[in-house]
């Protein structure tokens, strides 16, 4: 997997402008992430917590330093509803970066105009925090540099599914799985 390293000054500049203060857990989680995603040993991470209780702030911390290191980020949910969630708050989260108008939100109800638009976006490395549902792993969809993908409510989609979004990247890239629901052993 590609190495990405810890930058202190990108994370305290994100942590900086939040509208509220971590929690412990938020920061451990996300501390053990980085020093995970620092190696070229892959990350394959399942991030479990309530609803609202900040997975996606935690993945966001990830992928801002990806993002940084010059890697793109693929960030899969099962629903569209769910898929704009996360576009909605990863804009919110990274509105103070220079990446706020990198993010790109791919779902079945785009135009075709829009998709493809997308997906030269996607594919020429502009787009660099990609959300989408299953949309993201068609074949049409071609990622430029892939550290690290997010997969949000990872036991809706099938092995299959998971697989074919992490071979999107050149390279193994890193994985962070999110999940609301309890799996059992």
């Amino acid at each position: 997997s590609p190495r990405i390293p810890f930058s202190e000054d990108v994370a305290k500049r994100f942590v900086e402008h939040l509208p509220y203060t971590l929690t412990d857990d938020q920061r451990k989680t996300a501390w053990q992430i980085y020093k995970d995603i620092d190696s070229t040993q892959p990350m394959n991470r399942l991030v479990e917590g309530d609803v609202g209780s900040g997975k996606t702030v935690v993945a966001a911390m990830a992928a801002i330093m990806a993002v940084n290191s010059g890697y793109q980020v693929l960030f899969m949910a099962p629903t569209e509803i769910l898929a704009r969630q996360h576009a909605d708050s990863l804009a919110k989260l990274l509105a103070h970066t220079e990446w706020a108008d990198k993010i790109g939100l791919l779902v079945g109800s785009l135009s075709a105009k829009q998709k493809t638009s997308l997906h030269e976006r996607i594919a020429s490395g502009d787009c660099r925090v990609a959300v989408g549902t299953n949309a993201l792993i068609q074949d049409k969809v071609a990622a430029k540099n892939v550290g690290l993908v997010v997969i949000d409510e990872q036991h809706r989609f099938g092995v299959e599914q998971r697989t074919k979004l992490r071979t999107k990247a050149g390279l193994f890239p890193h994985v962070l799985c999110m999940t609301a629901t309890p799996i059992p052993r």
